[in-house]
């Protein structure tokens, strides 16, 4: 079997914001029919057109790890989640657009994983907001997505929207909204599709070729796989 060139990113979010959803259909591009509860971490693969349509084009594999939990658990939670957070070259953060604490969370979320997490729950809220000074300067990509938009009234989805909008400012990522029961969210050529395949390749290039001290450690060898299913850009 051929040496795969890979990368490893975490899919972070409250429980039930639709993180394993989300990863089926990035992976499958199918609609997950009946989500459980992830215990632990679910690990999918998806193969990535690398600068699609250039000289330089070449396929990698991405490495989605469905974190499961919630943010402010126990201190022995954290500590057990922490073993995912090793070599971690992007992380996905999901929140639900229905539920405004999840968003507020996914700051808790970043510096959990980032080992920033100096309080035992997380982020000092305040008023409902946490402290915004935390989560610049991340050492990986990000990408935000929110989900179930499809749960939200349209004459509300404007007001949503503005609220969310916060979020790509702080965490200097792009953003994307959708419901994950519909693949036409990623329709090839869409803005998301764009978006989510520009991450990638900020992904990618940050660990292949940038060399950058303040790096999260990459793979230190390449582990060799046989991949049945995987769904390309």
């Amino acid at each position: 079997m051929a040496v795969l060139d890979r990368v490893k990113v975490l899919v972070l979010g409250d429980s039930g914001v639709g993180k394993s959803s989300l990863v089926h259909l990035l992976c499958q591009n199918q609609v997950l029919g009946n989500p459980s509860w992830t215990v632990g971490c679910s690990v999918d693969v998806r193969a990535h057109d690398y600068k699609e349509g250039t000289p330089e084009e070449k396929i990698f594999y991405i490495e989605l790890w469905d974190v499961g939990g919630s943010v402010g658990s126990a201190s022995s939670v954290k500590s057990t989640r922490s073993v995912f957070y090793h070599s971690v070259n992007g992380i996905i953060l999901v929140h639900d657009l229905a539920n405004k604490k999840s968003s507020h969370n996914l700051c808790r979320w970043s510096l959990e994983a980032l080992n920033k997490d100096s309080y035992p729950t997380g982020v000092i809220v305040t008023n409902g907001d946490y402290d915004r000074e935390q989560c610049v300067e991340n050492p990986v990509p990000l990408l935000v997505i929110g989900t179930k938009f499809d749960q939200i009234p349209e004459n509300k989805r404007n007001d949503v929207l503005k609220r969310t909008a916060f979020l790509s400012e702080d965490f200097n990522a792009e953003e994307i909204n959708l419901d994950c029961t519909n693949p036409r969210y990623f329709a090839a050529g869409s803005s998301n599709a764009v978006k989510l395949s520009r991450f990638f390749d900020k992904v990618i290039e940050k660990r292949y070729f940038t060399r950058d001290p303040n790096q999260m450690a990459g793979f230190a060898d390449r582990k060799r796989f046989n991949f049945k299913s995987l769904h390309y850009d």
